[in-house]
């Protein structure tokens, strides 16, 4: 197969989603160095796309784009002027798939099997059955037409100068001492969520048993609420509103990221912060936070539910205990102070 010239990666949202498909185009750029490569991408989360080394062009899309036909010809347009040689769908979806065969690309690669789902595979012509467990690892396996080998997954996510320089001034107006802990209370599904009174209480141990600073992030009113009541129990501070950018850069500045299987768990550990991933309906074997340095705290395994109802059922994320998260992130900052002091 001749080295493509154009190379369109399909990965709609949500945040982790994405954030996990970001080493499928670090792996591109190593293989074919000088093609063009674009990513069509949902909302907000191109925020994280903004100024990849890896990625050419960033195809936006608004919310709810396929329920307005006038999209979709702008988005045909878009995509015949990038002229894709190859597409790669990573998200196995109707909506994904609409856009791989809009696409026109003569070689169109998708999953097969369970990861394609809603007759995504009609749309593609080349399909690979993943058999890796976690996802970074299923997405990087759908290079393997390409003759690509995965390799050691890399995120590299640049460094956003205005962002940065504003959660500097964030986390200085802290006052001196060690960098902060992050607790992120919220998450996509309400199956993912920890009560709000065990985050407070983690956050009241760090400050007592180690002398550790707490800052709680969140995205919307809603999270904005049950971050503001874990702060008042507990004393930590509570973070100014954030972008993606923003929220990438504050996690930079941290020695822990504390936080359920949402996207802000991804980002934090996308861009190298250790982190404590709490993990119930989801294994974190699927999941987890990519990388060396972090911890995961799961509940037995005879609480998890059948998949088929992880989305709604809550009582995994109930069975696990303010005690096991509290030794996870003591842990993590052990591990944390040892490098620091290498």
């Amino acid at each position: 197969m001749p080295s493509p010239r154009s190379i369109l990666l399909v990965k709609l949202s949500a945040i982790g989603d994405v954030l996990h498909g970001i080493p499928v185009a670090v792996a591109l750029r190593g293989g074919f160095p000088e093609a063009a490569i674009g990513w069509v991408v949902e909302g907000r989360t191109a925020e994280l796309l903004d100024g990849h080394p890896a990625i050419d062009h960033v195809l936006r899309l608004p919310r709810g784009w396929a329920k307005r036909p006038a999209e979709w010809g702008r988005l045909r347009g878009e995509l015949h002027a990038f002229a894709p040689d190859v597409t790669i769908d990573m998200q196995g979806l109707l909506k994904s798939a609409l856009v791989t065969w809009l696409s026109g690309a003569p070689i169109r690669i998708g999953p097969e099997g369970a990861d394609a789902r809603e007759g995504s595979w009609l749309a593609t012509t080349e399909r690979v059955e993943a058999t890796a467990a976690h996802v970074v690892e299923r997405n990087l396996s759908l290079l393997s037409p390409l003759g690509i080998p995965a390799g050691i997954p890399a995120f590299r996510l640049p460094t956003w100068p205005l962002p940065a320089a504003r959660m500097a001034r964030f986390v200085a107006s802290l006052g001196p001492g060690t960098p902060p802990v992050i607790v992120n209370p919220g998450a996509g599904w309400s199956s993912k969520l920890w009560p709000e009174d065990r985050f407070a209480t983690v956050a009241r141990r760090l400050a007592t048993e180690q002398g550790r600073r707490t800052v709680v992030v969140w995205g919307g009113p809603a999270e904005r609420a049950a971050a503001e009541r874990i702060a008042a129990a507990s004393g930590a501070t509570l973070a100014p509103p954030t972008t993606l950018q923003e929220l990438a850069e504050l996690c930079r500045l941290a020695d822990c990221f504390i936080s359920s299987d949402t996207g802000p768990l991804h980002l934090a550990a996308a861009v190298g912060t250790p982190c404590v991933g709490l993990f119930g309906p989801v294994p974190a074997q699927r999941n987890g936070p990519w990388g060396e340095g972090h911890a995961t705290v799961e509940p037995p395994p005879d609480v998890r539910p059948p998949w088929r109802e992880r989305k709604t059922d809550t009582r995994a994320m109930a069975a696990i205990g303010a005690d096991a998260v509290v030794a996870a992130v003591a842990a993590v900052l052990r591990r944390t102070r040892r490098l620091r002091a290498v």
